[in-house]
């Protein structure tokens, strides 16, 4: 979204607004974004189907998040929103990191959304209730030990940026490492997958 003004939507029980516009008087759960800033405003299918799904993952207060390849931190502000204790927002781009944290603090959740630039290794040591990944099917699929392995039993995996005729290698891929679909959604261009690990 870098660059462009955007005007306020809803997805789900979110309505995004830009920053500094008021709130419409039936507003969802608020979602503040900085006018300019890295991808992810929450238009695209892929955004908006975690969107929709998130708030259908159970224990999610109080929970350790993690957004791998955050952009502007919209799925972790929201993961944040619904009560996450924590979220670790974790993306390459500096400019993206830059704008999850100023996000961050225009929701007031800087104290409980920590941006980092770098890789996944920044993070690996530590385990997560929940692992957000919008990101590209060429790092979901080498990755997915990793993810998997830093998910808790009986947490979750919210997995996008599919394109359709790649789900398949991504069912079968975190399947035979003992995930199990809870929920899923398949767009017009891509699907988006919510795994338990058992």
């Amino acid at each position: 979204m870098s660059g462009r003004i955007f005007k306020p939507f809803s997805i789900g029980l979110f309505t995004i607004l830009p920053a500094g516009d008021p709130a419409p008087q039936t507003s969802g759960i608020p979602i503040l974004l900085g006018r300019q800033g890295a991808f992810g405003s929450g238009d695209h299918e892929t955004t908006a189907s975690c969107l929709e799904l998130l708030p259908r993952i159970p224990g999610l207060p109080g929970s350790r998040v993690l957004d791998l390849g955050s952009g502007t931190g919209i799925l972790a502000i929201a993961a944040g929103r619904l009560g996450a204790a924590t979220v670790a927002a974790v993306d390459l781009d500096q400019s993206a990191a830059r704008s999850c944290a100023e996000n961050a603090a225009l929701n007031g959740l800087e104290d409980r959304v920590q941006s980092v630039c770098g890789e996944l290794s920044a993070v690996a040591d530590l385990s997560f209730d929940l692992v957000l990944a919008n990101i590209y099917i060429d790092i979901l699929l080498p990755l997915a030990d990793q993810l998997v392995a830093m998910t808790r039993h009986g947490g979750h995996l919210l997995l996008s940026g599919i394109p359709l005729q790649d789900k398949f290698d991504i069912v079968q891929r975190y399947t035979a490492l003992g995930c199990r679909i809870s929920d899923s959604r398949i767009g017009e261009d891509f699907a988006t997958y919510l795994l338990n690990r058992p």
